[in-house]
């Protein structure tokens, strides 16, 4: 599994002084430096070196900076790694290439000395805004069979944590995700339910959602109404002073 370089490879790039998170708009992993505008970093993942893992590169070069394509070393040192006419190829469209040993060790066969021009900025945008919302580094690069935890997926999460404990308000939501009223509207994963105007529940998906993704939903807020009845309280009190 490509998973299997993941770790490795974040290691490594967050060495350089890269933030690295996996399985963004389609790319194993992308890394932003702390400038502004970022360096946008885009790694490929493969188990061995070969004609794909250079495609796969092709194709994201549109959108990055850097461009690093890793793979395993093969055992025997015979791989592609090893082979002058891929290296070259690789050096000559710019692309820097990771080999992985079996011990987890990193080790940099060609440098990215030539950065592809960005040709596509709406991509690279997209990259970076997905970077930048996301919380935390919650999908490995490399995952094929799972669904990828996006930022707008962490969002609609949240909602669902706060819809667990029973129906809630649109605006009261709202004050936990800003987008709430685009995500229970539209109701993209079918977790949402209309209890009647302004008001929202779970579904079963959604119920089905929070326990799958235990880790990825926020503690509830404390309610607001216990805020409200000790307010009340507060105020008797001070009128019984008075």
């Amino acid at each position: 599994m490509e998973t299997m370089l993941y770790q490795p490879v974040k290691a490594y790039l967050e060495g350089l002084g890269f933030q690295v998170k996996g399985e963004i708009g389609g790319c194993d992993l992308v890394g932003l430096n702390g400038d502004d505008p970022p360096v946008v970093v885009i790694g490929e993942l493969k188990l061995s070196f070969n004609l794909e893992l250079v495609l796969q590169g092709i194709h994201r070069a549109t959108a990055g900076d850097e461009i690093w394509l890793a793979a395993c070393l093969s055992a025997r040192g015979k791989g592609r790694e090893a082979d002058a006419r891929f290296r070259n190829l690789c050096r000559r469209l710019g692309f820097g290439m990771l080999g992985v040993d079996a011990q987890g060790g990193v080790h940099v066969l060609v440098s990215p000395q030539a950065p592809s021009p960005r040709r596509n900025p709406k991509l690279r945008s997209k990259l970076v805004k997905e970077h930048q919302k996301r919380r935390g580094d919650p999908t490995q690069g490399g995952s094929t069979r799972e669904p990828v935890m996006t930022a707008y997926r962490q969002q609609a999460l949240a909602c669902a944590g706060a819809l667990a404990t029973g129906p809630q308000r649109l605006r009261d939501l709202k004050a936990q995700v800003p987008i709430a009223a685009s995500i229970v509207g539209s109701n993209f994963y079918g977790w949402f339910e209309r209890v009647e105007r302004g008001i929202y529940t779970l579904t079963d998906a959604g119920q089905a959602a929070l326990k799958r993704w235990p880790e990825e939903t926020p503690p509830a807020p404390k309610v607001r109404r216990e805020a409200k009845h000790n307010a009340k309280r507060t105020s008797a009190t001070r009128a019984v002073l008075v």
